[in-house]
């Protein structure tokens, strides 16, 4: 079956749970980062075994919930629960979401992580809207033959991110007294972290954060001709010559406590969109 046809079973499946689901906007939520769903009106949720062809996170803290509602007026979709290419999935499943959010007409694709600090510049806690990515997977979602009813067969990857939007979110960062930073997202394949070297590898490679998700998502909404905003919480410091063992508690009190500030962002910028 094309992922084509397996996008139009979900959307029908979606549809007879929710039959005036028509979101302009789909957000992807990161690792700790579901304090969205506290502020979306209306809520339906739908586990996502309810919807055809799209597979199960295996992750903690990551629900495996498809949310509709509205925030700040706007009709919106969450993913509740991402997929990683560690987990075992191909990089066409991990991207479904983004294809589901392109049946049901989505235009914006809102998309969340949290990721480890490369540039000696920022601290864990701190945001970043993403500007650029360098995909280190050795491999796209698009590898394989192209449907041209999902897009075209060469994808230009120019403004994978927005423009218009990374300017609105900048000011909207400081008209509420948020710091939010501008980087570069490398997106590697996990789970193991990285080591030494390969932060030093990665800062030459102009890396400002490094993380294990977004890429292929967001090459997909590319290919689907949504545009993209990314926002990044810092959940520690990869510092080769200040490294200290990763805490997973600590990773996820970084990602809480950021989650009002990315909270408040959001919501002005759909209010916005």
């Amino acid at each position: 079956m094309e992922w084509s046809e397996k996008m139009d079973e979900a959307v029908v499946a979606i549809v007879a749970i929710i039959p005036d689901c028509s979101p302009e906007t789909a957000i992807i939520l990161g690792t700790g980062l579901g304090s969205l769903i506290g502020i979306l009106e209306n809520p339906v949720k739908i586990p996502y075994e309810r919807i055809p062809h799209l597979v199960s996170p295996t992750v903690m803290n990551h629900e495996g919930t498809l949310w509709y509602g509205t925030i700040s007026g706007k009709k919106v979709i969450l993913f509740q629960g991402r997929f990683h290419f560690y987990e075992g999935y191909s990089l066409q499943e991990i991207s479904f979401p983004v294809r589901i959010a392109q049946g049901l007409g989505c235009k914006n694709l809102i998309i969340t992580n949290v990721a480890g600090a490369l540039n000696t510049q920022f601290r864990a806690g701190e945001l970043v809207a993403i500007t650029d990515h360098i995909n280190l997977l050795g491999t796209s979602p698009l590898v394989g033959s192209n449907e041209e009813k999902l897009g075209s067969r060469f994808p230009d990857m120019i403004e994978p991110y927005s423009e218009r939007f990374l300017d609105t979110i900048r000011t909207i960062a400081l008209e509420e007294k948020v710091l939010l930073h501008r980087g570069v997202y490398a997106c590697v394949s996990g789970p193991q972290l990285e080591t030494r070297a390969e932060y030093r590898m990665l800062n030459i490679l102009g890396a400002d954060m490094v993380g294990m998700s977004t890429v292929p998502e967001v090459i997909t909404a590319v290919h689907a001709g949504l545009a993209v905003l990314g926002i990044t919480v810092l959940t520690d410091e990869c510092f080769p010559d200040a490294l200290t063992p990763v805490s997973i508690p600590a990773i996820m009190a970084y990602a809480q406590s950021a989650e009002s500030k990315l909270v408040t962002l959001v919501s002005r910028f759909i209010e916005r969109s």
